[in-house]
């Protein structure tokens, strides 16, 4: 009997209108709809570079116009379900905006919401910034990203949020501030050969801090090529040349002599040239002072910013090979400079070991891979 009782406490009764829906359900779907616009109305010295937004809720935009003080429209993008609108590319300084848009709620009805905002008047300051890659560049495995302000930064976070870096594949990587004045983001390990790399330094009108805003926007799209790395060993005066794992050619060199022994550590390609001088001057010694120099050399590539480049060197020919001669750089024949330096490129690996140097500083040009990643992720100070 109490079974019975179960089954039968557990029909409906014809006529009942059993698929209504619960009276909550019902409230739910007929809620208006919500509209959060960014700038809220009446505000003021809004910073022309932060995006102009509109998010729905319970509904769906159906219009969004953003004017100008001339009245012009400002074109925004509106996502394709219609929950959100924005415009991101940047408004004028001391100006008048308009912003209104409408939505139609899961109630049916209408609702519109109108801002009026005003962006800050002309900045005390602007900053600009450069980045060290062309865009359609193909780069090395030890490529950082660097971008370098023209000026301190007072609002690091700020200027982190402002710069965007998309891989293709994902690739693990982080910020650093190797000074006030320059953020480099590098990956966890080096790059995989192929990846497809996004830059987006989004600066203008955002403000970094102090009174000081970003001038102007710098992008690029750079590609990883193959993975060429020099292994130089100072002892047996020898450059072995791997692409990517294989050893392709050995070379005889000459590195620093004792007094200018070449620093030890994993170097970074900076730029090549082809015909250059080399100067001691530009590290502090006249070249009419006692150890100082000015001499041509026909290829010639940067490895550091205090001097440092692997380079040729006809005249110390005889002692390639045998000892080292040079005043810090890495001497080659003419034949195997212009060899490597067709090989090579921006972001390409050159490590030393074996020099008697001291170590190589990760400040010194882009010798980023001298800092383990616990100590690259180590957050640095204002």
């Amino acid at each position: 009997m109490l079974a019975a009782g179960l089954l039968a406490g557990c029909t409906t009764e014809p006529g009942g209108g059993g698929q209504e829906a619960p009276a909550s359900q019902s409230a739910e779907a007929a809620r208006p709809a919500s509209l959060a616009v960014v700038p809220s109305s009446g505000a003021a010295d809004v910073a022309p570079g932060e995006p102009v937004s509109v998010k729905v809720a319970d509904g769906r935009l159906t219009e969004v116009t953003l004017r100008n003080p001339e009245g012009e429209a400002v074109p925004g993008a509106l996502s394709a379900d219609g929950s959100s609108w924005e415009f991101a590319d940047g408004l004028g300084y001391g100006k008048q905006y308009t912003l209104t848009a409408v939505a139609v709620g899961a109630d049916g009805k209408q609702v519109t919401s109108t801002s009026t905002f005003t962006t800050v008047a002309k900045p005390r300051k602007t900053i600009s910034v450069s980045l060290n890659m062309q865009d359609g560049e193909t780069v090395g495995v030890g490529m950082p990203l660097i971008f370098t302000f023209n000026s301190k930064v007072a609002d690091r976070a700020a200027a982190e949020r402002a710069v965007k870096v998309v891989t293709e594949p994902v690739t693990e990587g982080a910020f650093r501030w190797m000074s006030d004045s320059q953020l480099i983001w590098r990956p966890k390990d080096y790059w995989v050969p192929g990846t497809k790399i996004s830059v987006d330094a989004a600066i203008y009108g955002k403000s970094l801090g102090g009174g000081a805003y970003g001038l102007e926007d710098r992008a690029a799209k750079i590609t990883v090529g193959d993975r060429v790395e020099v292994l130089a060993d100072g002892g047996s005066h020898q450059a072995r040349v791997l692409v990517n794992g294989a050893e392709v050619r050995s070379m005889p060199i000459s590195m620093g002599k004792p007094g200018n022994t070449t620093p030890v550590g994993t170097y970074t390609v900076m730029s090549e040239h082809v015909g250059y001088t080399m100067d001691s001057g530009t590290y502090g010694v006249p070249a009419d002072t006692p150890g100082g120099y000015r001499t041509f050399v026909q290829y010639a590539v940067r490895l550091s910013n205090s001097g440092i480049f692997y380079h040729s060197a006809p005249w110390s020919v005889g002692s390639q090979g045998r000892r080292n001669v040079s005043h810090g750089c890495i001497n080659l024949s003419t034949d195997n400079a212009k060899w490597l330096m067709d090989l090579s490129k921006k972001g390409d690996l050159f490590t030393v070991s074996n020099s008697g140097g001291q170590p190589l500083e990760p400040t010194d040009g882009w010798s980023v891979w001298q800092l383990p990643w616990s100590a690259w992720t180590t957050p640095t100070t204002s």
